[in-house]
């Protein structure tokens, strides 16, 4: 053990003739630890709840999507997507139809975003098929029939809010209006189609839940007097998510270009996740200012024990110390405080962390947030920039107070003591 960490020792843990400058340096390990807690806990809740905001958008919608700029949709999509699905990084591909229509019931009329998909295709792109609650989407393709009989209703699937809003369960028999409407005799009138509910999802998100259909690309273009082989576009998905603006970009240079175009999931969601990254920011930029708290009463702590051991630096320097042994001293002491504190500030966030993990105790009111509970995510480069933050204020804070105590004079010193 070096000299300077031996006196550092001693001057922390001996017992002191005031015990008022024990009660800060208490304080001031207190200080540091809540405000890394703190800081563990909520950039803890804060990525939990993005990620499972990521994961429920990813699930309802694709990693990228290709359209055309002409608005004329995509007109020769099994060749395009023969392309797609040869661009490296790209796990699947299927082809889309979007619209607005809207889903009458007995029980009432509801705004819906109908999406047309391939049910052999989609489940590999939209992870939101693979996890129905009811039902399934192999369901959507066209039943057979027996010879004869007539022709049962396309398959729909909805969301369990509009379900429940609406009344329905699966084998529910529903109408789509289309606003696109046709000529007839009569004059212009909405194209109606009945459909059957063959499944039920759930997001946990209520935009998707309560406003989102699917049907098969046959029902839609039915629907949407669309024709033969006309799609919106084509999803696709990603083996890396977070990769996927090099994977789109990629995928615009195979397809062509202009007017076709690839938009990624950080493009289409940037302002949401802009907004969550800059709440996490400052959210830890408050919390930051807990742990300066506890860093001023290490000042505090060094200023006060300087003033007390006055004598003891004098008589250490006249027997040789040098004012750079002085000044490690306190500067040691006072990162002994910052690491005492930093290291319980761990063990408290930790421990809470992993009990919001374990237990859910905090619930959450159903309906307002996409969880019951509060998701806890804890990231190793958030954890060690807690703790070079909280070092680094606690080593800054020493500065000051070591200073003033290695300019001390030994003569002057003793000669007012």
């Amino acid at each position: 053990m070096s000299f300077e960490l031996f006196v550092a020792l001693r001057y922390l843990f001996a017992r002191r003739r005031q015990t008022f400058i024990s009660v800060i340096s208490v304080t001031s390990i207190l200080g540091v630890a809540l405000g890394v807690a703190s800081l563990i806990v909520v950039l803890g809740v804060m990525n939990g709840f993005t990620t499972d905001l990521r994961d429920k958008i990813l699930g309802a919608n694709a990693h990228g999507i290709v359209m055309s700029a002409d608005r004329t949709g995509l007109s020769d999509a099994p060749h395009l997507i023969d392309k797609i699905r040869q661009v490296d990084g790209v796990r699947g591909a299927t082809p889309f139809i979007y619209s607005e229509v809207m889903l009458s019931t007995p029980h009432g009329v509801k705004g819906l975003v109908l999406r047309g998909i391939d049910p052999q295709t989609a489940p590999s792109v939209l992870g939101i098929l693979s996890n129905m609650t009811k039902g399934g989407v192999a369901d959507l393709a066209p039943r057979a029939t027996p010879e004869g009989a007539p022709q049962s209703p396309p398959g729909v699937i909805i969301g369990d809010e509009l379900a429940q809003r609406l009344g329905v369960v699966v084998g529910s028999r529903v109408n789509l209006l289309s606003p696109a409407g046709q000529k007839t005799s009569a004059g212009f009138a909405p194209r109606i189609r009945p459909f059957i509910v063959v499944g039920v999802f759930s997001t946990g998100m209520f935009e998707y839940d309560s406003s989102l259909g699917f049907v098969s690309l046959d029902a839609a273009r039915d629907v949407l007097g669309l024709p033969e082989g006309a799609v919106s576009g084509v999803e696709l998905a990603v083996t890396n998510v977070y990769k996927a603006d090099e994977v789109a970009e990629r995928v615009t240079r195979a397809v062509g270009g202009y007017p076709l175009y690839t938009r990624h999931w950080m493009e289409m969601n940037a302002n949401l996740f802009a907004a969550l990254k800059l709440e996490k920011t400052a959210m830890a930029v408050i919390l930051v200012l807990i742990v300066l708290v506890g860093s001023f009463s290490i000042i505090t702590t060094l200023v006060m024990l300087v003033m007390e051991k006055t004598r003891d630096i004098a008589i250490l320097m006249s027997m040789g110390a040098t004012k750079g042994m002085i000044r490690r001293i306190f500067m040691l002491q006072g990162t002994i405080i910052g690491a005492i504190g930093t290291g319980l500030g761990y063990a408290l966030g930790l421990g809470v962390a992993e009990l919001l993990k374990r237990y859910q105790f905090i619930k959450l009111p159903h309906g307002v947030y996409s969880l019951d509970h509060l998701p806890v995510l804890l990231q190793w480069p958030d954890m060690l920039a807690i703790g070079a933050s909280s070092m680094l204020l606690c080593f800054v804070a020493t500065i000051y107070p070591a200073r003033q105590a290695a300019s001390l004079e030994p003569a002057e010193a003793l000669r007012y003591e």
